[in-house]
This record gives C-alpha cells, sequence and structure tokens, in this order.
C-alpha cells in the first residue's frame, strides 16, 4: 500500500500520512486529476503570455521590446509617392500689411551676359515663415482722480464696462487652457512655457485660476454637445480609466475614475465619472436614446436593445485570434470563424471602394451570417464550461457571448453611416491616454470637468477643421462681457 497526503478529495492530517492506506487506483484517479489541472494550468498561463495587442485588449504599447507580433501584411509598393502620384506642391500662404516681399532681377543675362531689363509678370515664389519676437501687448489703463471745485469731493474715473478685473487678456487666458490640456498640461510646465515663449512671469495660482475660468466659461457649448449627441441617429462610445483625486472631497472612497467619449460626425463628447456601469452611459445618451450605438461588448451596454448596437468588430477579430493561436478544438473553432470574418472585410472594403453595392453586399452577407451562427452554436454545445478557464473554457464562452448578441453583429450590414469597428472612439481616446499618463489623473472634480470640456472642445474643433485658439479666446472674452458663448454646433455640426 502506498501513503498520499491527498487522495480523491481525502483530507488527510499530516500525522495520518502513515496510517492511511491508498490503493494503486486511488494514486492513478489522483495522478490524472493532478496532471489535467497542471495542464490546465500551464495553458492559462502560456495563453497570458501569448497575449498581445493583435489577439486581446491589451493596447500596443504594452507588446514590449523584442516580441515578435505578427502585425497585418506590409504592403509590397516602395516608400513615398507612388508612380501617378501629383505629390503636394508648397503651400503658399495669404500676404499681409505687415509681410516682406524682396524682388530679385538678374542684372545680366546667364549665357552672353547683356544687361537685363523689365519685369517677369509670374516671378518664381519662394516663401519663408518666421515667428515674429513673441512679447506681449500691453494696455495699461490710467484711472485719474480729480477734485470738484465746486463740493472739494475727489472723483476716479472707473474701468470701461468691456474692460474686465482680471490682469490677463481673453488671448492669454485662452493660451494657458489650451497649454494645460493634453498638450503640456501640468502647471509648472505651462509657467516655464508662458515665460520662455512670450516672456510672461505667471504664478501657478494664476494658471490654476485662470483655467477654472476657461473651463467654467465652456461649460455652456459643451452642455449643447451633450444634449445635440443624445439626438443623434448613431454614435460611437468607448472608455477607459482615469484616476480622480480627492482633494476636493468629492471622491473621499477613493474610487477609480472612468474617461467617457461619445463621438458623431460632427462631435465629441467627453466625460469623467467615478463609475463605469451602464448609468453613466444613459446619463450621457439619454434613457430614451433611439439612435445606434458602436461599442465593444461591455455589459454596460447591454440595456440598449440589440438593434441598437453594432459590435465592435476589431474586438471580434481579437478574440478569434487568440482562438487561432490555441491548440485542439479551440483552434478549429477559431480558424471557422475567421474565415468568415476575412471574407466580411473584404467585402465591406468592396462597398467603401465603391466596387459592391450595398443591396449585394447584404445579399452576399446573409449566406455568411449563417455560417457564422452555425458555427457560434456548434461551439456553444460541445461542452458546458460553467466555472471552467481552461482556453476551450474561453472560447466556449465567448462564443456564446457572441451568440447572446449575434444580431448585434450586423448591424451596420443594413444601416448606411453605420461602421463595423469602434475605430472613432479609441481614435479619440488617445490623447486622453497621454493626458492620463503624463499627469496621472487629476486631483479633483473640477480638474476632472477641465479635462473633459478641453478634450470635448479640442477634438470637436479638430474634427470640423476650425481655429481651436481662436475659438477658446472667444469664448472668453464673451464670457467676460456677459455675451452669448460661441458654440460649438456650426451649421455644418447641426446635421449629426
Amino acid at each position: 500500500m502506498i501513503k498520499m497526503p491527498q487522495i480523491a478529495g481525502m483530507e488527510i492530517e499530516q500525522a495520518d500520512w502513515a496510517t492511511t492506506p491508498v490503493s494503486i487506483q486511488q494514486l492513478v484517479v489522483y495522478l490524472v486529476a493532478e496532471n489535467e489541472a497542471l495542464k490546465t494550468r500551464l495553458s492559462q498561463i502560456e495563453e497570458q503570455l501569448r497575449q498581445n495587442s493583435q489577439n486581446s485588449s491589451k493596447p500596443p504599447s504594452q507588446d514590449g521590446f523584442g516580441k515578435k507580433v505578427v502585425a497585418k501584411e506590409k504592403s509590397k509598393r516602395p516608400r513615398g509617392g507612388q508612380p501617378g502620384h501629383a505629390g503636394n506642391a508648397p503651400k503658399f500662404h495669404e500676404l499681409s500689411a505687415g509681410d516682406i516681399i524682396q524682388e530679385h532681377l538678374p542684372s545680366v543675362c546667364r549665357i552672353c551676359g547683356a544687361t537685363l531689363t523689365g519685369a517677369d509678370e509670374a516671378p518664381y515664389r519662394h516663401q519663408i515663415l518666421e515667428l515674429p519676437v513673441l512679447r506681449p501687448q500691453i494696455t495699461e489703463h490710467r484711472l485719474h482722480q480729480l477734485n470738484c471745485e465746486h463740493c472739494d469731493q475727489l472723483t476716479r474715473a472707473k474701468l470701461p464696462d468691456s474692460v474686465g478685473v482680471s490682469h490677463y487678456g481673453e488671448r492669454l487666458t485662452a493660451t494657458v487652457g489650451l497649454l494645460s490640456s493634453e498638450n503640456v498640461q501640468s502647471h509648472r510646465k505651462v509657467q516655464t512655457l508662458m515665460s520662455w515663449l512670450f516672456g510672461i512671469e505667471i504664478s501657478i495660482a494664476s494658471v490654476n485660476r485662470l483655467r477654472h475660468e476657461l473651463s467654467d466659461a465652456l461649460s455652456i457649448p459643451v452642455e449643447e454637445v451633450h444634449q445635440f449627441v443624445q439626438t443623434a441617429p448613431f454614435l460611437h462610445s468607448d472608455e477607459t480609466s482615469f484616476k480622480q483625486g480627492n482633494a476636493d472631497g468629492h471622491n473621499p472612497e477613493g474610487k477609480k475614475g472612468w474617461l467617457w467619449t461619445i463621438v458623431t460626425g460632427t462631435v465629441v463628447l467627453f466625460d469623467v465619472a467615478l463609475s463605469r456601469g451602464g448609468a453613466i452611459i444613459q446619463q450621457l445618451i439619454g434613457k430614451t436614446y433611439a439612435g445606434i450605438v458602436i461599442s465593444d461588448r461591455y455589459r454596460g451596454y447591454e440595456w440598449l436593445d440589440e438593434a441598437q448596437r453594432q459590435l465592435c468588430w476589431a474586438h471580434i477579430k481579437r478574440d478569434i485570434t487568440a482562438m487561432c493561436e490555441r491548440t485542439g478544438a479551440s483552434q478549429e473553432i477559431g480558424q471557422a470563424l475567421q474565415r468568415r470574418q476575412k471574407r466580411l472585410f473584404r467585402l465591406w472594403h468592396q462597398v467603401r471602394d465603391g466596387t459592391l453595392s450595398r443591396p449585394d453586399f447584404q445579399s452576399k452577407v446573409e449566406l455568411l451570417r449563417r455560417g457564422f451562427k452555425s458555427e457560434l452554436e456548434q461551439a456553444v454545445e460541445l461542452l458546458d464550461v460553467a466555472g471552467e478557464k481552461s482556453p476551450l473554457a474561453k472560447t466556449i464562452g465567448t462564443c456564446k457571448e457572441l451568440l447572446k448578441w449575434e444580431a448585434a453583429l450586423w448591424t451596420f450590414v443594413f444601416h448606411e453611416g453605420i461602421e463595423p469597428t469602434n475605430n472613432a472612439a479609441e481614435r479619440a481616446l488617445r490623447p486622453a491616454v497621454i493626458w492620463r499618463r503624463l499627469s496621472f489623473g487629476t486631483q479633483s472634480k473640477a480638474g476632472s470637468q477641465f479635462v473633459a470640456r478641453m478634450l470635448t472642445v479640442t477634438t470637436t474643433l479638430n474634427l470640423q477643421k476650425r481655429d481651436v485658439l481662436e475659438f477658446l479666446t472667444q469664448v472668453c472674452q464673451a464670457n467676460r462681457l456677459g455675451e452669448p458663448i460661441p458654440s460649438l454646433l456650426t451649421q455644418a455640426a447641426k446635421t449629426p
């Protein structure tokens, strides 16, 4: 007989090892179970080590150095402009009154040396752009005090109504806000740049005060964007973690913050919340939102009807790639789904470049969809994966989830303007991720509001190809004068 500390679920104290008999059959059962458990654990560890930006939600920045990641197939075309490409001619800027024009005329012929006269009506143009010495324009208001000859009382002049009490002008305030956004962020860095670039010495407290002033002024146009996205026929949505401190007592429990983004064709909305729950997305787009949301498979969106959703195929592609990199049945399931996924995007690219009509696309996808769904159903029937964590269990779990929201995979096929991926929202979040990494989040609710409002404004204006600094200056000026605040909703933007 052989003694073992634990066999087939038997709990044996160390003192009983020498007296507890174990049969060969029990030992075999034990060793087989242990072997299977170790194989499952090894498979899990190996899969974790294989994870990268192509088969999981990890960003490319976490792929690491020296790790070979199978990327997209590189083009065989040479770098640079291709044959037949017209090229980019130099962009000439409009000349203003302060610009300098220097005429250069040849004096003698380059061949025979004869004297040249006359003028060229279309001379070759060569522009050089240079920054002038940047010095602040100072406006000094001198409020005189005069004595009254009749009552012998002194009266001092008042500042005009158009002049605020702040010592910093609107464009300077807008510049501080812009530098404080994803470009520089740190109060001290802004202070340093203001000194280096403009020769302006400004305290950190003043930088903070100007940021808050601009943030308050931006609350109105940002709220307009918030109301606007709730009427958009479709939108992209995504979120990323964003730390918020408790400097103002707003986050006493130290909850993890989240930065949400909503992207339409003409505006982009950002918001920082201390939750990732579905209630936040309901608050952003409205509980009665009737349009279509393009997103990942996060459960916070499950309150929407499946007819209102388009699941991101970029995420699905990564999940399928992960299946293909496993072994056995998982690999077979992944390869079957991958063939159909690749076929789908070949058809979609033809629709995008105009070589396949929408009706023909829908007809071809119908057959493809039936095959994709059939593969999911067959995978789910393989075994009950409740409580399991093996690679095959992960594969079947993913298939079960895709089958649950199967109708939401194909919304883009039947609705013009809907994209099959959520790339628009992920691209919008990239500046925010850089902001988070450089600043480590914010220290208060007011700081989070500044982040969300500035990202909303800068991203929206860039999308609309409008001047960011000019808009911020106009907002600050209107706020100080009590005039209507400029809108982010231009005529072009009012159609989602």
